[in-house]
């Protein structure tokens, strides 16, 4: 989904050169580590199999993302709409990966219906319960496996969409970070981030660029120096 799909692996990544090599430009003081970011389970606007509106992808296209991040050295995030399901549900079936020291989770709330709503008609929600279990899972394959720590983005872009904030639970073997997932005007973006990111920061804060959808009422993405002018600054930034 996004800019990883939507051309071929060497301009895809030839792509990701010129982003790393701009915010190493504008931050020289902070080593840039490339990432490829994957939704493998995509919500739907139809039951799909079991009812659950989700659509688990195939090992092969993690495999496929994992043999391009090689190319790189760059680390995978793997990422969960999880529609009607549930994160106790669909992480499990991310184990083998997750057990991979440079691979990561990134959850989705916006698709995430605890109402029953169609994925899409209604922006869904997680609550501190749930992070709590992302965090206590992925620590669990930390210490189980002797692994460096686990990334855990969770995206958001109304108040909503997190539910109990101040109740998630922070674990040495996890990063959590809150990530701005809203497109639209800069002047969009950066309200939304401060209105629901630097109020309710948690633990590490991130940042998403579309290239298409931020264009439709801009005539310019926000650039790499208004990112970081943030507070407090994105340290995960994302371009989909």
């Amino acid at each position: 989904m996004g800019i990883l799909g939507e051309l071929p692996p060497d301009q895809m990544l030839a792509r990701l050169d010129e982003e790393v090599a701009n915010w190493s430009k504008a931050d020289p003081a902070t080593p840039v580590q490339p990432a490829l970011h994957a939704i493998v389970v995509t919500a739907q606007g139809h039951p799909s199999a079991g009812g659950k509106y989700r659509l688990r992808m195939s090992n092969k296209m993690i495999d496929d993302v994992l043999e391009m991040a090689k190319k790189r050295d760059a680390i995978v995030f793997l990422d969960v709409q999880v529609g009607h399901s549930t994160l106790q549900e669909e992480l499990p079936q991310l184990e083998k990966y997750l057990k991979l020291p440079h691979v990561h989770l990134g959850i989705d709330a916006e698709f995430s219906m605890k109402g029953g709503h169609v994925p899409g008609r209604k922006i869904g929600t997680f609550d501190a319960v749930d992070i709590n279990y992302a965090t206590q899972y992925l620590a669990g394959l930390v210490k189980d496996n002797q692994l460096p720590p686990k990334l855990l983005i969770v995206h958001r872009f109304t108040q909503g969409m997190i539910t109990n904030s101040a109740n998630i639970t922070l674990r040495p073997e996890v990063q959590v970070v809150m990530h701005m997932d809203g497109w639209g005007h800069p002047a969009l973006k950066k309200d939304t981030f401060r209105r629901y990111i630097k109020n309710e920061p948690v633990q590490f804060t991130g940042f998403k660029i579309f290239y298409k959808n931020d264009l439709k009422k801009s005539p310019r993405l926000m650039t790499p120096e208004e990112i970081l002018a943030l507070e407090p600054t994105p340290l995960y930034i994302q371009y989909q």
